[in-house]
Formats: C-alpha cells, sequence, structure tokens
C-alpha cells in the first residue's frame, strides 16, 4: 500500500511539472512607468505616467495625450489602436483616440439616460464598447455612436475585478469565476476563480495572475496551466502573439512562451 502511495505521489509531481510551460527570456528594456498599456506587434509600447499616455514606437520619439480636466486615467484599452479608449472612472466618462492620439470621441455617462454608473470599460467590435454597469451588476455592449445597447448578460453576483476583450469574445474576471462571453453577450464558459486577481489576453488565449503567479489558458480550452516563471517582481504583465512581457517597476522584461 506505501508503495502504490509513494507511486501515486511521484506520477502526480511528474503530471505537474510536466504541464508547466516554461518561458524564455529574450530581452528587457529599462521604463518607468505607472502602468503599461500595450507592445503591439512591432514592439510600439502604450503606457502612462502620472496623466499621460505615451505611445512610443521602436526606435521613434513618443507622441503623448493628456487631459487635465479629466485628471489620472483608470485604464487605457489599446487592443483597437485606431479607437483607443481611456477611461476615467472618478468622472464616468471615456475618451477615443486615433492613432496619433487625437480626440475622436467623447463619452459621459453622467449624461446619458438611464444613467450608467460604469466601473470598468474594455474595447468592442466596430463603435462599441464593453461596459460593466455596477448598478444593474450586468455587462453591455455599448453602441457609442448610436448612444444604444447592443447586447446585456446576466447579472453576476460578486465582484468585477478585470474586463478584457477583443472583437470576438468578453473575459470578465469577477471574484468567484472568470467568464468568456461571445461578442453579442452569450456565455461561453465559466470557470472557478482560484485566487486571480487580474487577466490579459491575446487572440482568445489568457494570461491570469495570482498575487505571486502567472497561469496560461490556451483558446478554446478550460484548463489552466501555471506558466514557469522567473523569481521577478510581477506589477503588470501583457501577452503578443506567443510573447509574454512582463514589468517589474524598472524594466519591460520580454519572454517567449514554450507552448507544445
Amino acid at each position: 500500500m506505501i508503495f502504490i502511495r509513494c507511486l501515486f505521489l511521484l506520477f502526480t509531481s511528474l503530471t505537474i511539472a510536466q504541464t508547466q510551460i516554461e518561458i524564455t527570456a529574450i530581452d528587457s528594456i529599462p521604463l518607468k512607468a505607472d502602468q503599461i498599456i500595450a507592445v503591439d506587434n512591432f514592439e510600439t509600447v502604450y503606457y502612462t505616467s502620472n496623466t499621460i499616455l505615451y505611445k512610443k514606437p521602436k526606435g521613434q520619439l513618443s507622441i503623448n495625450y493628456s487631459n487635465v480636466q479629466l485628471g489620472f486615467p483608470t485604464t487605457v484599452n489599446a487592443f483597437n489602436p485606431l479607437k483607443i479608449n481611456i477611461f476615467y472612472q472618478d468622472f464616468n466618462t471615456v475618451i477615443i483616440l486615433d492613432n496619433r492620439l487625437a480626440e475622436i470621441f467623447k463619452i459621459d455617462f453622467n449624461t446619458k439616460q438611464p444613467y450608467k454608473n460604469v466601473s470598468h470599460v474594455s474595447t468592442g467590435y466596430d463603435n462599441t464598447l464593453w461596459i460593466f454597469n455596477q448598478d444593474l451588476q450586468q455587462l453591455e455592449l455599448y453602441d457609442y455612436k448610436n448612444d444604444n445597447i447592443r447586447a446585456t448578460t446576466v447579472p453576476v453576483q460578486s465582484n468585477v475585478l478585470d474586463l478584457k476583450s477583443d472583437y470576438n469574445s468578453c473575459w470578465m474576471l469577477t471574484e468567484k469565476y472568470l467568464y468568456q462571453y461571445t461578442y453579442f453577450g452569450s456565455l461561453i464558459s465559466k470557470i472557478e476563480n482560484k485566487g486571480y486577481t487580474s487577466l490579459v489576453t491575446n487572440d482568445e488565449k489568457v494570461i491570469l495572475k495570482t498575487d505571486t503567479s502567472l497561469f496560461y489558458k490556451a483558446k478554446k480550452s478550460e484548463t489552466i496551466i501555471p506558466l514557469k516563471t522567473p523569481k521577478l517582481l510581477i506589477n503588470q504583465f501583457l501577452l503578443t502573439n506567443e510573447t509574454l512581457y512582463i514589468y517589474d517597476s524598472e524594466k519591460l522584461h520580454k519572454y517567449q512562451l514554450k507552448i507544445e
């Protein structure tokens, strides 16, 4: 019996080891920022410092945007570089920017009827935003040009921690579950939250973070696999294709995911 138990423990440990995804260090650059927003396929870095949003193409001078009246941005989404959205939660307002960081649209939810108390914002398809309506406790797909709601989800019963999206799906992380929705608001999957506090996504692949570790969820899979990361302060993290970026408040580290 003891021998069988030892074999079981050995098999379990080997299985866990084999399911860890390794990452390979590629490069790192010094950077001082409050938030790292995105790094695109051309290694253009979007980040904020104080009240200013910067767009820094590789090997070129940066351009920037700030709004003195609205102050510090709560979140910035640069998934669509032609329609970057900046959310100022204190003012319940979203600013849409073009690829030169010029304002092209302003959404003040305080003036909308019915009133919307928004806590999270992410990019939708076309002229839409995914917004979490805190009063109704539901996710809404808001068309900001036509000022209407294209889709809504069933209300959730726990606090929202993070919200990320692309043109096809939206992921909402709450204290209890990770939800994935289609672009018209239908629920695709619902996975128990086992200590995750934030997420990033790229091409329907998801990286989740706990207090000290990162985890990977493949496209169309509900299996969540730990990443074998170096002992590094994970202040922020990003995913671009198979490239993982980790920001430790001093440097932006670039890693290659080894996904078989």
